[in-house]
């Protein structure tokens, strides 16, 4: 992999096509890795795109600079990341597509930065969910037990101790029976071997609810995104009808929060990994979205 530095980070990115006209980046989720765009990638470069699939912060091979520097989660951060990678990469109003934790962080970025991006796209996430304070179903509150589970000290030591057993846990229950190989798993789970991936992880669900201080660098990244600024524009919200972790509807009705084009597509019988269950048709999603509103952007590099 390459890597590139931004303030705090050393990114490791896979990268296909580098002389593409117009880059992607796409942003895996927790817990998963690089690893989820493998189908997805080639796809998008085959049709002309230059794709960077970034490490997060937490997730190996990226490291950071400092042995010193706080391993904060918050999602503040992931936007703060995503927003210097895009810089240190010279790149000129990029697609941010992101899954999970990476369609936060792309969110996040755009209401970061205005105009740093050319459209965006979101999987598997309702967008304006970040507060604390926010409303929840039951249903989704029962599917968020491990949520609630990390605020715990045993919650914690299942972290630090059981991480490949807890993590594979969701990827049983998050989507149909079936969906994945015990290799990828494992392959996949290297990327949680990193040193800083507990603190990151625990501090990450901690904090978004409250449970843990937020780190001070930050404040004024979160004070921009708090209240979920609208955001202007092209949006693209992919998410799988069976998805049994944030279920369906709490991507819906949030056409309010979006001043530009705006498109939600369920795709029907996927769990919480589009990339993964259906790697080319969210391709086919993501690249028929980008030719509709092509005349919105500019494609400069």
């Amino acid at each position: 992999m390459k890597t590139v530095d931004t303030s705090v980070l050393r990114v490791a990115y896979d990268e296909w096509n580098p002389q593409g006209e117009h880059a992607i980046v796409l942003l895996h989720g927790w817990p998963d890795s690089t690893r989820c765009w493998a189908e997805v990638a080639p796809e998008l470069a085959a049709a002309g795109y230059r794709v960077i699939v970034p490490a997060l912060r937490g997730f190996s091979p990226t490291t950071f600079l400092k042995p010193d520097t706080p391993r904060t989660g918050q999602l503040a951060a992931l936007g703060r990341d995503l927003v210097e990678l895009v810089q240190a990469l010279d790149l000129q109003q990029p697609v941010l597509a992101g899954h999970d934790w990476g369609a936060r962080a792309a969110a996040n970025a755009c209401g970061l930065e205005p105009g740093i991006a050319s459209h965006l796209v979101m999987m598997s996430v309702g967008y304006g969910t970040n507060s604390p304070d926010q409303t929840i179903s039951l249903e989704q509150a029962r599917n968020y037990w491990y949520h609630w589970y990390m605020a715990t000290p045993r919650g914690a030591d299942s972290v630090h101790h059981e991480r490949r057993r807890f993590t594979q846990m969701m990827w049983d229950t998050w989507a149909p029976e079936g969906w994945y190989k015990a290799a990828e798993f494992e392959a996949t789970a290297d990327a949680f071997d990193n040193a800083d991936w507990p603190e990151i992880v625990l501090h990450s669900y901690r904090h978004r609810w409250g449970h843990a201080p937020g780190d001070p660098e930050y404040a004024a990244d979160d004070a921009a995104l708090n209240p979920a600024p609208v955001l202007s524009l092209p949006t693209l919200v992919l998410h799988g009808g069976a998805d049994s972790c944030n279920i369906p509807a709490g991507s819906a009705g949030k056409e309010h929060f979006f001043s530009g084009p705006y498109q939600r597509q369920v795709i029907d019988g996927v769990g919480h990994f589009p990339q993964r269950e259906a790697p080319y048709a969210v391709a086919r999603a993501i690249l028929d979205f980008l030719q509709a509103h092509a005349k919105t952007t500019s494609h400069a590099m």
